[in-house]
């Protein structure tokens, strides 16, 4: 990636860290990088409306190509151009709604949901997946990754569609129903990443927006966060074996564990073989990934074969954590404003290389 010079060194610890073995020092997101930018790119005319910042393709790709060009790629920062469609965008491909507002999107469930669903191609929510990653991709030329959208699976896609509260009613109810329903949305998952895999890799190589994941091969982020609302004899049912075919057939899987009220799945997370790293995000108003309170938590994943992926550290909170925790196996999304900031954690974590 010509954007991001030293991106064969990153991409070495990315792999180490992937095998339980390296140290990827990176953020969520990106920060604007001092001095000139990597190329003189024009900036967009300002966008009418939400609705034409997150759903008009050529001028998001337009906009994401300008960003880029100015943003900090040092330390382990992938170049990725973030096409999210909302937290859960396979719901819509699958018959929700998207609402746009300035700082977000919002996916409706469909009132009216009658238990059947397919894949349309005509669905205008999966034309603009395809639209959106089709010109960010024609942007880029490779200068940067364009990265996969937060599509979601299983129980949080079908609560998307019709509703968390009816989701639980159903594993109440109509178990044997809901377990179909799963096992076609997870059919249909591979169906759609797979399309976009297509449009976004990279000689085999392909990075995922949220949590800016990178992986020489295919890569995705798998959750259950609805998982805080039910049993973990429920979880194990309902959300682990779709999860762990998901791992089975994707290259490179992180798990997203969402919340205090998620840790009573842990054990069940972590009894997936083919998983290959969990992201611990503790939840608002919870002292957050660099906290010494989960360095407990973050050993008994490394141990268990696991990669780990802290989030939101503050700079002075790194060293006590690779002190604590140890440098292998641990991708860390600091919590950087500046890019003195970062260069100092490069040299912290260059004495634990």
């Amino acid at each position: 990636m010509t954007w991001k010079t030293n991106w064969e060194a990153s991409k070495r610890h990315y792999i180490d860290w992937w095998n339980q073995k390296g140290l990827v020092i990176s953020m969520w997101e990106h920060l604007e990088k001092e001095g000139a930018p990597h190329e003189d790119i024009p900036k967009p005319t300002p966008y009418k409306d939400a609705n034409q910042l997150y759903f008009d393709p050529k001028w998001r790709a337009e906009y994401l190509h300008y960003q880029l060009s100015r943003s900090s790629f040092l330390a382990d920062i992938p170049p990725v151009a973030n096409t999210q469609l909302g937290p859960g965008s396979l719901s819509a491909i699958l018959g929700a709604e998207l609402e746009a507002t300035d700082d977000t999107i919002w996916i409706r469930h469909r009132i009216d949901f009658g238990d059947e669903f397919n894949l349309d191609p005509q669905n205008k929510w999966w034309k603009l997946h395809l639209d959106l990653l089709k010109a960010c991709k024609e942007q880029s030329q490779g200068k940067y990754y364009v990265g996969c959208p937060d599509l979601v699976e299983g129980l949080d896609t079908l609560a998307g569609m019709k509703g968390t509260e009816n989701v639980l009613t159903d594993m109440i109810l109509r178990p044997e129903i809901l377990e179909q329903q799963l096992q076609k949305i997870n059919n249909i998952y591979f169906e759609v990443f797979d399309q976009i895999y297509e449009i976004i890799n990279e000689n085999g190589e392909m990075a995922f927006c949220y949590f800016s994941l990178w992986a020489p091969g295919k890569a995705t982020k798998l959750q259950a966060d609805i998982s805080g609302m039910i049993s973990e004899d429920d979880f194990r049912r309902f959300a682990l074996p779709y999860l762990r075919e998901q791992c089975r057939r994707i290259d490179y899987t992180l798990y997203h564990l969402d919340g205090v009220d998620a840790l009573r799945h842990i054990d069940a997370i972590l009894d997936i073989e083919e998983l290959n790293a969990v992201q611990w995000t503790p939840g608002e108003g919870k002292p957050q990934g660099g906290n010494p309170q989960w360095y407990g938590l973050y050993r008994k994943i490394l141990s268990k074969g696991k990669s780990v992926m802290p989030c939101w550290v503050e700079p002075d909170e790194l060293k006590p954590l690779l002190d604590n925790v140890g440098p292998h196996g641990l991708n860390i999304l600091m919590h950087f404003k500046t890019e003195r900031e970062i260069e100092q954690a490069v040299r912290i974590a260059d004495e634990y290389r």
